[in-house]
């Protein structure tokens, strides 16, 4: 947990969570949040503390995902799962505008969209960097996405200190977890058995102090404070996955033709399941349809992939027609490329594209076997030298 003055911490029971959910809904927000569907923990509307995955887990591993029962009542005992907050701030699937033909001509109908306020109940630290990288991309520089703009504007952020780290979790290693440190109204830690309360309460912002203000709570003991600390140390303790990322921008774009480019590619898929599980790939294409009449067409805004032939399809053909070559554009645009770009690795370890992959491709493994080969290629030089 970030590193507040106990002045600011607060205890709450779940009775007072549920009151911030009620007060959320009374101020107009859609409030989003964990919920368990189709056998797996995602984000959706809540409306109570039943909406919930009250006492489920989740064991994840590569190309493996499955939830379980907990031996007690937790709220947010479980780690992330196929959903990101992307899906509400960037929709997969979006109207831009439709041009309808009338006897005047045409008109041009831009699809704003209903101005909407979202609250979300239960943000990653992880989760958090991911945000925050796509307000790089698409609120930051000479263009910026209405559409995503306003709906980042209005949304009230409800964070979580982890007290689960997933089996393909690894954000210790790129420094964005499991303590959330910025970028909150207000951070929850969900508390182990501490006497007389359920949630430890960090404010970040006026408009969370104001919000807590409506919600019954007291200030936290030093026992509670002490426990939540406790959290999140345990849980940075347990990352089911490593990633050394020192020298990793050089390795990447440095070796385009490493050998094991190739040798992922012969269990790619290219299906694209990482980049819609990733919380930060924000790659789109643009869909024109009509009707059969004529007299109307709509333009439509989809999630797309880089690992889809078409992606890069210009007069001539595709740019990357080897699923060696499309892997490696990933990769390299995650992990290095990305920093050019941005300032920051476009990856925040919370595992989501090891667990999801249909055949296991494991990112923390395909980076260090090539760091591997590049060690072994200095020692051989030293050797000879």
């Amino acid at each position: 947990m970030s590193p507040a003055s106990p002045l600011h911490l607060s205890a709450l029971d779940r009775d007072g969570l549920q009151t911030l959910i009620d007060v959320l809904h009374a101020s107009g927000y859609q409030v989003l949040g964990p919920t368990l569907r189709d056998q797996a923990i995602v984000y959706d509307d809540v409306k109570s503390l039943e909406d919930f995955p009250i006492g489920w887990t989740d064991r994840q591993e590569a190309g493996r995902y499955r939830i379980e029962r907990r031996a007690d009542n937790a709220l947010f005992g479980f780690a992330v799962g196929p959903h990101s907050w992307k899906r509400f701030l960037h929709p997969p699937v979006e109207r831009l505008f439709s041009v309808v033909k009338d006897g005047t001509g045409l008109s041009i109908d831009p699809d704003k969209g209903e101005p909407q306020k979202l609250a979300f109940i239960g943000v990653r630290a992880c989760e958090l960097q991911a945000i925050a990288i796509q307000d790089r991309v698409f609120c930051e520089g000479r263009y910026v996405d209405p559409r995503y703009a306003q709906r980042r504007r209005g949304a009230f952020i409800v964070a979580v200190n982890c007290s689960e780290a997933g089996g393909t979790c690894f954000c210790v290693s790129m420094q964005t977890g499991p303590a959330v440190e910025a970028g909150f109204d207000m951070a929850l830690t969900e508390l182990p058995a501490v006497e007389g309360a359920d949630l430890l309460v960090e404010v970040g912002s006026e408009a969370g102090a104001a919000l807590l203000r409506q919600v019954p709570h007291r200030p936290a003991t030093a026992a509670q404070i002490a426990a939540a600390r406790g959290v999140v140390t345990r849980t940075a303790n347990r990352m089911g996955r490593s990633m050394e990322t020192a020298g990793i921008k050089a390795l990447l774009q440095d070796n385009p033709h490493h050998p094991r480019w190739n040798d992922v590619a012969a269990r790619c898929l290219s299906c694209g399941n990482c980049t819609m599980v990733c919380p930060t790939c924000f790659c789109t294409t643009v869909e024109d349809t009509g009707d059969l009449a004529g007299g109307t067409a709509v333009r439509t805004r989809k999630w797309d992939s880089c690992f889809t032939l078409g992606f890069t399809h210009l007069h001539g053909g595709s740019v990357r027609q080897t699923g060696a070559a499309r892997y490696r554009q990933w990769l390299t645009h995650k992990l290095a490329n990305w920093i050019d770009q941005y300032g920051t690795s476009g990856c925040v370890g919370c595992g989501r594209c090891i667990t999801w992959c249909p055949v296991g491709i494991d990112i923390t493994e395909e980076v260090a076997a090539m760091q591997a080969s590049a060690m072994a290629v200095r020692e051989e030089r030293h050797e000879g030298a």
